[in-house]
């Protein structure tokens, strides 16, 4: 890399937070400024230790006095508020962006107020606020790199050619642990069953998303706010082996795809590296062995969320602020045997119906409609 780059991770403790150190470890040239994580406090006392950044975060706010004995030149930040002063501090280069959840979006925008670059693997922060978002980096010269594999995919492939050349984009999807499954058998799907997906290993959240593919359905929408994307360009495919991260059709016919293996670090080093390409650890796919790739169409009716992705995308306002939101609390739910599994979308749904629409809030009215959307799930699951 021809210059050095400091680096915040938000999120430390979390998969993508955890692969994000592996690239610093591996790649020179990468100082990392500072870490935070919420309730994983032995693995954060740990990377501090490691690393000895200059902030540490802990959002937890049961744990409001964690530190780390022995760090001398380590500040201990604590809640949204030390997020805040990590994401915006001078020195921050790039702020990685990996809080699963709603929760990573006031320190996402905070450090896009700031004009950072922000390597943005928070897909809802562009579900609850794209269009918020999209404008305020442009106004504050922001930038911003994409670490889902799929958007860091079509981001990649974008080079080859102008936007306005595109025909459409791909976003490729596992099809998690119940691609087989059928209605019946869906209905009766375990927690267990749920978290074993057949080839990423994340979080709890994002691989029950994966499982009732409501993952993809949030994709859709941050591709559709990202690339500023018409969102009747925006098609999904089911490909198991998780090789081909995602398609770019140009209007000549030419399609272009971006594979490698399984592995977070690939996208995560080229949004801290970026525009150069440099040597990694990442998995490389082996050509001298057989090598298959399937693909084939969803199924929105044993998957009904990619229906409702697909939606908020072309409404906007609110609605993805109310379907982010419904989803968490479901899913959190569905986690405790609270639900079922197919009660996750059907919730979700009902939610987005009974919401009042704002086509155009600003952001003290998409805070309103998450808080809504969260309390009307909870009497939902009441009922």
């Amino acid at each position: 890399m021809t210059s050095s780059r400091n680096i915040a991770i938000l999120g430390s403790t979390g998969s993508v937070g955890q692969s994000a150190l592996d690239v610093v470890r591996n790649v020179k040239g990468l100082n990392l400024v500072g870490i935070s994580g919420h309730s994983n406090l032995d693995l954060l006392a740990r990377q501090a230790a490691e690393f000895e950044p200059r902030f540490v975060v802990c959002t937890d706010p049961a744990n409001s006095d964690f530190s780390v004995p022995g760090l001398r030149n380590t500040r201990f930040l604590h809640g949204e508020d030390g997020l805040i002063e990590l994401a915006t501090d001078p020195e921050v280069d790039i702020v990685l962006a990996a809080i699963v959840g709603s929760a990573g979006v006031p320190s996402t925008w905070a450090a896009i107020e700031c004009g950072k670059t922000v390597a943005l693997a928070n897909k809802e922060t562009m579900v609850i606020a794209g269009e918020l978002i999209t404008a305020l980096a442009r106004k504050n010269n922001a930038t911003i790199l994409p670490v889902d594999s799929e958007h860091s995919a079509l981001f990649q492939c974008f080079t080859s050619g102008r936007m306005e050349e595109v025909e459409r984009v791909v976003l490729t999807a596992s099809g998690g642990p119940f691609r087989e499954f059928n209605s019946a058998q869906l209905q009766l799907a375990t927690r267990e069953q749920a978290l074993a997906h057949p080839t990423w290993n994340m979080g709890q959240k994002i691989t029950i998303d994966s499982a009732t593919m409501m993952n993809k359905a949030l994709e859709v929408i941050e591709a559709r706010w990202l690339f500023d994307m018409d969102v009747e360009k925006i098609e999904i495919v089911i490909h198991p082996q998780s090789i081909v991260h995602s398609f770019v059709e140009f209007r000549d016919g030419s399609v272009l795809a971006q594979m490698s293996p399984p592995c977070m670090k690939l996208p995560i080093q080229y949004a801290l590296t970026y525009p150069e390409r440099i040597e990694g650890s990442s998995p490389r796919i082996n050509w001298k062995q057989a090598l298959s790739l399937q693909f084939s169409p969803p199924d929105y009716e044993r998957f009904p969320a990619l229906q409702l992705g697909f939606e908020v995308a072309r409404t906007g306002g609110t609605t993805g602020a109310v379907l982010n939101a419904a989803n968490e609390v479901a899913v959190d739910s569905f986690l405790r045997g609270e639900i079922g599994f197919t009660d996750i979308a059907i919730a979700c749904r009902e939610i987005l119906d009974q919401h009042n629409f704002e086509p155009h809030p600003n952001w003290k009215q998409i805070q309103f409609s998450d808080q809504w959307a969260r309390e009307e799930m909870s009497k939902w699951m009441l009922a």
